[in-house]
């Protein structure tokens, strides 16, 4: 190779790695979501379940190095059981976040 493609071959890498980093922390939230799949019915399986499927099995639109469809498919779940989510508590009437505790001390932090 010659000097004008190494920072190419650099710059590749970077992307795929940075690529790969941010499937795998899409991962992470997406099956953090799981502990909500009781409340949120059938669609919301289908939606985890299906999104770490596509994401983990090696059949893609894709080839494997290239992460962009794993991304989009697990941004699409995540976007979609959050939204499910906040429906389903709205619909309980139920808060967003929960209040804070009043009787507990919380430490500033440094």
């Amino acid at each position: 190779m010659d000097r004008q493609t190494w920072p190419l071959v650099v710059l590749a890498g970077i992307v795929l790695v940075a690529a790969l980093v941010g499937a795998v922390l899409l991962a992470i939230r997406v099956v953090r979501t799981r502990r909500m799949l009781g409340a949120l019915g059938a669609g919301g399986k289908v939606a985890f379940y299906g999104a770490l499927i596509y994401a983990i099995f090696p059949v893609d639109v894709l080839p494997d190095p290239i992460y962009l469809d794993d991304l989009g498919v697990l941004a699409a779940a995540l976007i979609y059981l959050t939204r499910l989510a906040h429906r389903r508590r709205a619909e309980r009437g139920l808060p967003e976040r929960p209040p804070p505790e009043s009787g507990r001390l919380r430490r500033p932090v440094p």
